[in-house]
């Protein structure tokens, strides 16, 4: 009788250890930065979509973004307004979701301005679109540099496989969008 209640541990013992083997649901997140995986390597042109009067001077201008740098962990994205390559959006992965950071360098490749600013996923968001409300760090770097009205900002990224990629900036009193053709890949 007493190698009943051991013999039921064992089993239920082997039974939970063979579920730790088992892969982790695919989540939004995991979908989504598979979908910007799946753009590496291409060259898709793109505009300004949104007329806040903040941005009239960059309406009609050529819009580039080049989905490059890719590993598991990591997208860089760089985004070029006219001749200005000083943007490159980074998508990484974390324990907790994803961070989006923007890297902003001069012609020499140095930070330049307001430099490696964004924020954190804070839901699973969906496979087509993912926010990134303002995180801690960019908050005490936007008030250390007299840019308070950006510590609300939420940043957006969609991606519509064979269709679009939107990238979106939204606090109270601005919106931005810039939308990008994903139907025709651009030489680089």
């Amino acid at each position: 009788m007493t190698h009943t209640p051991v013999a039921a541990v064992a089993a239920l013992a082997l039974t939970l250890s063979s579920c730790a083997g088992l892969p982790r649901a695919e989540t939004p997140q995991d979908v989504f930065f598979a979908r910007l995986t799946a753009l590496c390597g291409q060259t898709f042109a793109g505009g300004l979509v949104t007329a806040d009067a903040a941005d009239a001077d960059l309406a009609g201008q050529p819009m580039r973004m080049q989905v490059r740098d890719c590993s598991a962990q990591a997208i860089r994205i760089p985004f070029r307004i006219g001749e200005d390559r000083s943007r490159t959006w980074v998508i990484t992965r974390t324990p907790d979701g994803l961070t989006l950071k923007h890297d902003h360098r001069d012609a020499q490749g140095r930070p330049e301005g307001l430099h490696w600013y964004g924020g954190n996923t804070v839901t699973a968001g969906t496979a087509g679109r993912q926010e990134f409300p303002v995180d801690p760090e960019s908050i005490a770097l936007f008030n250390a540099a007299d840019a308070a009205v950006s510590t609300t900002n939420v940043w957006a990224m969609e991606v519509q496989p064979g269709q679009t990629f939107a990238y979106e900036l939204r606090r109270a009193d601005r919106h931005f969008r810039v939308e990008f053709d994903l139907t025709t890949p651009l030489p680089d």
